[in-house]
């Protein structure tokens, strides 16, 4: 990590800052009583969309309903987190023009999927999100929707345009899905934002962006290329995409090697996983790595070995999640320069335009700090922009909340930093509150890992 930066705040200084920014408006001067306007609000460019009132937005309200996917969320948050509920509002799901049929929610066989969370008692902003890893628009609820929308946020998220393993199929050209992700995100902001002024009668007074993994890249990119339409964001272990790596493209296929047998520990760690997080490569060997890594290279470099994944990733678990053998001796750097060029279109360059603070667990064992995070905050400085980033690694947190309920002795969650960090961004946006210098995170002296975090407690940087 870098030097430090700015200058620590006491923390109860910081909670009370972004506590009195969050605070949702009373319902009357938020859209005058439960559901108020619900007929007038036109999703800009949507192919197709249905509302619906609802006593509840959040998952307490929505868990075997149609208007959430439980799911699609499994793994992604501990099993003992509090949830806040009790938030009535307006719910909007539809889609936008495409030709791609991943995704299969609500029936509709239609990808470019979104739904859009409206508040009675709203304060006056906006979240938008992407969907994390493969998932779908609903990946989220647990671990933002319901965090945003406790604050009296609008809501909006996407899947991205694409979904589901085989996503690599959608596009023309090498590199075309993930470009899809960018555009899509784009295309929801400046559609949600439309929605919300027909709803509350004005446009959002701020706009923030936040993902975790896939979300977090998007968040990155967002902020780096469209500025413009967004006050801040908060970046959950985003993947890193960079024409000449590092990226997962590199740090994978030493994991493939090591599931074939053809490479140490040591190789693992010379490659960005860190030491003390080897009780977690089983589980990752099993569930992520060599899936992970074939179909990303699918995507980027379908000629290195077109018969695996192939036309599919698999249809069955098994196959799905076995790696190919190909890719244990994979080499980004020594691909063609065509390759180069299909990452580069989507590649990011540390120029954000916007605040932005970064979440990343130390013990990530799929897409390690090392290779990901560490080296987009040197992107950030090298660009001018360190004035604009606060960057947090997690001590003990993981790619997945969820793998908290197996190892409670040695994890933590991040949901809770990411709230604290999100609360933190919003008091730097609007009151000039400067968070705390970039540093390792700390277990919190109440021992509460699951609902607690400061940002203030650890070792600066």
């Amino acid at each position: 990590m870098r030097p430090s930066r700015g200058v620590p705040l006491l923390a109860l200084a910081l909670a009370l800052a972004s506590a009195a920014l969050t605070a949702p408006a009373p319902a009357a001067a938020a859209g005058e009583g439960h559901c108020a306007r619900q007929d007038r609000v036109r999703v800009p460019g949507a192919a197709h969309q249905r509302s619906a009132c609802l006593a509840d937005l959040t998952t307490a309200g929505l868990a075997g309903t149609p208007y959430t996917d439980m799911a699609d969320q499994a793994g992604l948050t501990a099993a003992a987190t509090r949830s806040p509920s009790g938030v009535p509002g307006v719910q909007i799901d539809g889609y936008f023009p495409d030709s791609s049929r991943f995704n299969n929610t609500h029936g509709w066989r239609h990808d470019a999927q979104f739904v859009i969370r409206l508040p009675d008692r709203w304060n006056g902003g906006l979240v938008v999100t992407g969907a994390p890893g493969t998932r779908k628009q609903y990946a989220t609820d647990k671990a933002i929707s319901d965090q945003v929308l406790a604050r009296g946020y609008a809501y909006a998220s996407t899947d991205k345009g694409n979904s589901g393993v085989d996503f690599y199929r959608d596009g023309r050209r090498p590199g075309d899905a993930v470009a899809e992700w960018n555009a899509r995100t784009t295309q929801l902001t400046r559609a949600a934002k439309r929605a919300v002024a027909q709803r509350y009668g004005h446009a959002p007074r701020r706009t923030y962006i936040t993902g975790i993994s896939n979300g977090g890249y998007l968040t990155r990119w967002q902020l780096e290329n469209h500025p413009e339409l967004y006050d801040g964001g908060v970046d959950w272990e985003g993947a890193l995409w960079t024409a000449d790596g590092p990226s997962l493209l590199t740090s994978l296929p030493t994991t493939v090697a090591r599931t074939m047998g053809a490479a140490r520990d040591e190789d693992l760690h010379a490659v960005g996983f860190a030491p003390g997080s080897e009780f977690l490569w089983p589980y990752h060997e099993k569930a992520y790595w060599g899936l992970t890594q074939k179909i990303y290279r699918a995507e980027f470099d379908p000629a290195y070995d077109p018969a695996c994944p192939g036309p599919s990733a698999g249809s069955t678990t098994e196959e799905i999640l076995a790696p190919c053998a190909s890719d244990a001796s994979y080499d980004y750097a020594a691909r063609p320069a065509s390759v180069h060029r299909a990452v580069a279109r989507v590649a990011l360059s540390g120029r954000i335009g916007r605040p932005l603070i970064t979440l990343h667990g130390d013990l990530d064992a799929l897409l390690p700090k090392a290779a990901d995070s560490d080296v987009y905050a040197r992107m950030i400085d090298a660009s001018g922009r360190d004035r604009l980033h606060r960057y947090y690694a997690v001590r003990g947190g993981t790619h997945v909340d969820g793998l908290y309920d197996t190892y409670p002795d040695r994890l933590r969650p991040i949901l809770p930093c990411h709230s604290a960090a999100f609360d933190a961004l919003v008091a730097w946006v609007e009151r000039g509150v400067r968070p705390p210098a970039d540093r390792t995170i700390g277990r919190p002296a109440d021992g509460d890992v699951v609902d607690s975090c400061a940002l203030g407690d650890g070792e600066a940087a």
